[in-house]
């Protein structure tokens, strides 16, 4: 599979502040990838860094394999990192074509990508008269008159009403299904799920994880359990690898699978050791137990 975008060791300090440390991670072409992290993680600034306009402390980057120097690399890149900035008087296909200009791409490419973005019965409608959600919708269509190879988006939903996001979110879906690699940057756990295929992990500018988002999420489950002898019961699921994270609270004891078990044969190997159950129920981690799970872990 083809790489477009190796990053090795990246690190960006201001001062004493380390905003990134000593990042890798590599981007295939056809994924989706999510940057995920709340706001000071680090995510804007490697985007920056990537693009050029933010300078490295120290590390690397390459595009493409590293066959093209970077400024001929970035005319396959397309990207929103800012609030989308526009000519407020002037219409949505006047501005487009401005653009096509700058880029140095032929006019002919703005009709096919308002009609992608479901803007092209507004496209004689002045930029100021546009929702958040359409400026938006209309910045993607601008990144993408170059056709490019990725496209590079931060907080693609930030400040848009659910209808925005909805249609931000279904955008993006599209954009990849036609072959366009894609990276967001997001703090919002449920983006991330529902529209990446990849994620990267910051907490302070460190990878806490790297891979598949239906990878991080395969865990074996949680058990939820009460019993007439809790302090047995404690001791017994700690001194079994089957299980890790066993805590109690407020009577309830919770602990993490490491491997397939069922309820009914859980409950039968405890009946055998004198522990009886009053409670036993088996629970699927979401993607928020994952992730609060590794960024905990990465705290201690």
């Amino acid at each position: 599979m083809k790489t477009i975008l190796t990053v090795n060791n990246l690190t960006k300090k201001f001062g004493y502040l380390t905003a990134v440390d000593r990042l890798t991670f590599t981007i295939e072409k056809g994924n989706v990838y999510g940057i995920l992290g709340p706001n000071g993680s680090g995510k804007s600034t490697t985007l920056g860094i990537v693009l050029n306009v933010v300078n490295r402390t120290s590390g690397e980057f390459s595009w493409f394999e590293g066959n093209t120097s970077t400024h001929e690399a970035l005319k396959k890149v397309g990207a929103i990192i800012e609030r989308p900035n526009f000519y407020p008087y002037m219409s949505a296909e006047q501005n487009l074509r401005l653009v096509c200009k700058i880029k140095g791409v032929g006019h002919e490419k703005v009709q096919e990508k308002l009609e992608l973005v479901g803007l092209w019965e507004r496209k004689d409608s002045k930029f100021k008269t546009y929702s958040l959600g359409m400026k938006q919708r209309l910045a993607i269509a601008s990144a993408l008159l170059n056709d490019p190879e990725i496209l590079i988006l931060d907080e693609p939903t930030n400040g848009l009403d659910p209808q925005g996001i909805h249609q931000i979110r279904e955008l993006i879906k599209t954009i990849a299904a036609q072959g366009t690699t894609i990276l967001l940057a997001s703090h919002l756990l449920d983006e991330v799920e529902k529209v990446c295929s990849h994620v990267v992990i910051l907490r302070k500018g460190k990878k806490i994880y790297s891979g598949r988002v239906d990878e991080m999420v395969k865990s074996h489950g949680f058990f939820e359990l009460k019993a007439n002898d809790t302090a047995g019961l404690m001791d017994w699921l700690q001194s079994q690898d089957r299980f890790t994270a066993v805590k109690q609270e407020n009577g309830l004891i919770t602990a993490n699978l490491t491997g397939d078990l069922d309820a009914q044969s859980l409950n039968s190997e405890l009946f055998e050791k004198g522990i009886v159950l009053s409670h036993l129920v088996k629970r699927k981690e979401s993607l928020e137990s994952q992730f609060l799970t590794l960024t905990e872990n990465q705290a201690q």
